[in-house]
């Protein structure tokens, strides 16, 4: 299993980094293969290019006004944004002791690469919405809800545990932060781990999709495919690899910008988002994974690289360089930050200290103290 990028979009932004397996319950005998085809073909665009990755995905080129993203009838006349009209202001990049490697890289880079005008899509196969638990939820996140005045993630949701860090209310229009990348083990197909940067509006309802797989989110990078394999990941007492995910509200486009490791991916257009249409007002970063609970016992799934975060730089994941957008379209360190965990310690955990913007995560999951 390899490391994937994935975006989920939303009322609130996410991002993350996940190795994640669909759910595999398959759908009910009513659901004819005729719908499933149907389907396949409106999510798999016609490809001006069709790329085979080494791990058997496969990436179609596809035209920059074909993407999913213009299947939304609110996008139907929409102009492509091509880039940014700016960029937030650089203060400083907080580090700490870890000498992360910067040599990332996607499987498919190895055999071709897409033409100036498409973005790369991994297509959809057959198989996949089959591991799907209806047609209807193929490639969304589950529903949540956030309540004013309350923090996110307060408890354990339909199985979803969390080890994370966030802010207080404020205004924020954008956050920053550098994600260490690892291969965690999936103990269940229809569980996941992940790491995540998530902007959120005040008392919204929040679904989503994970990849390309809902119309929203605007490509315009042709070289990274959202949801496909990132090489090399980093090893225990060995090399660290990471990324640095950046999000901020162009406030003269009024959209929201994402860039990984200085390249621009896309946007959120305005006119789907209009819950963060002037700001947000909390930012969260952290953990989360699935625990289905088989046999009455903990899943085994890992959170970060398997290892509790008192284990420190080279053995646990870690997040840093923390930073939020003010209304000056300047970056921040973002020191002030309530680290929780939920719905227990014993399982998965995190370490932070006062006045610092970076921290570490994770654990193995069951284990004596969370059997």
């Amino acid at each position: 299993m390899e490391l994937e990028l994935f975006i989920l979009f939303m009322v609130v932004l996410y991002v993350f980094t996940a190795a994640c397996l669909c759910y595999a319950s398959g759908f009910p005998g009513s659901m004819e293969e005729v719908e499933v085809l149907k389907h396949l073909n409106r999510l798999n665009k016609p490809p001006v290019k069709s790329i085979k990755s080494p791990d058997g995905d496969i990436i179609d080129c596809v035209h920059i006004s074909h993407q999913p993203a213009f299947d939304h009838p609110l996008l139907k006349n929409h102009t492509i944004k091509m880039r940014p009209s700016d960029h937030p202001n650089w203060i400083k990049d907080s580090n700490i002791k870890i000498n992360a490697s910067k040599v990332i890289t996607q499987l498919w880079h190895s055999n071709g690469k897409c033409p100036t005008g498409t973005i790369p899509i991994i297509r959809t196969k057959k198989e996949d919405i089959l591991r799907a638990d209806s047609l209807k939820n193929y490639g969304k996140k589950k529903k949540k809800i956030f309540h004013v005045a309350q923090p996110s993630f307060t408890g354990p949701l339909n199985g979803h545990e969390y080890a994370h860090a966030q802010t207080g209310r404020g205004n924020f229009y954008g956050a920053k932060a550098t994600f260490n990348l690892w291969n965690p083990m999936v103990q269940e197909e229809n569980e996941f781990s992940l790491s995540q940067l998530c902007e959120e509006s005040d008392g919204y309802q929040t679904t989503g999709c994970y990849d390309l797989k809902c119309s929203g989110f605007v490509q315009t990078n042709n070289e990274i495919a959202i949801g496909g394999s990132i090489s090399p990941t980093s090893q225990v007492d060995g090399s660290q690899y990471d990324i640095t995910i950046l999000i901020w509200k162009d406030t003269r486009q009024g959209v929201w910008w994402m860039q990984v490791d200085g390249k621009v991916i896309g946007y959120w257009p305005a006119s789907l988002f209009w819950y963060l249409s002037e700001r947000a007002s909390h930012l969260d970063f952290g953990g989360e994974i699935v625990n289905r609970g088989l046999g009455g016992q903990h899943t085994m799934t890992q959170m970060g690289n398997g290892h509790f975060p008192q284990e420190g730089a080279g053995k646990a994941s870690y997040i840093k360089d923390i930073q939020s957008v003010d209304e000056s379209n300047t970056l921040r360190d973002l020191r002030d930050l309530t680290a929780m965990t939920s719905p227990s310690k014993s399982c998965y955990d995190i370490v932070k200290n006062d006045n610092e913007n970076h921290f570490f995560f994770g654990g193995p999951g069951r284990n004596q103290n969370c059997p």
